[in-house]
């Protein structure tokens, strides 16, 4: 039951004890000492009933607010579970992309390489010409 209900539930209960309590007193066959004892009576029960209706409350809330702190406690554990993957897929795509990158940077070393041999045997070439055409006198 939602809270409103009981509240109207205990409203009914109320206006039914005051409206037994005046019928009673009106039409009541008893002295007045047996009235005032059956009076004092209904009012204890009354109480009582008061009493375990505010505990049976006090419990419902007390459930409820076990049932939210559960649900709190599951939302911030599948938060972490959530964290976690991401940081390791974040992980997973740093790892490839500093090995593609180390990749890169070997291709670009080899080729640096290459066109270093390349050019250099370019060079030396031409400085061997250059010397066999300078060495030698043209022929005439």
């Amino acid at each position: 039951m939602t809270e409103e209900n009981n509240i109207h539930h205990l409203a009914w209960f109320l206006a039914g004890l005051g409206v037994g309590a005046v019928v009673g007193i009106l039409y009541a066959p008893k002295s007045g000492r047996e009235t005032r004892e059956g009076l004092a009576s209904g009012a204890r029960e009354g109480t009582e009933y008061l009493r375990n209706r505010t505990q049976q409350a006090a419990e419902q809330v007390s459930a409820l607010v076990d049932k939210g702190k559960e649900h709190v406690s599951n939302l911030v554990d599948k938060g972490k579970e959530q964290v976690s993957d991401a940081v390791d897929r974040s992980r997973e795509v740093v790892d490839r992309g500093r090995a593609q990158w180390e990749e890169f940077v070997e291709r670009g070393k080899s080729l640096v390489t290459d066109q270093t041999t390349r050019v250099t045997a370019a060079v030396e070439a031409g400085r061997q010409a250059y010397q066999q055409n300078t060495a030698e006198p043209p022929e005439h």
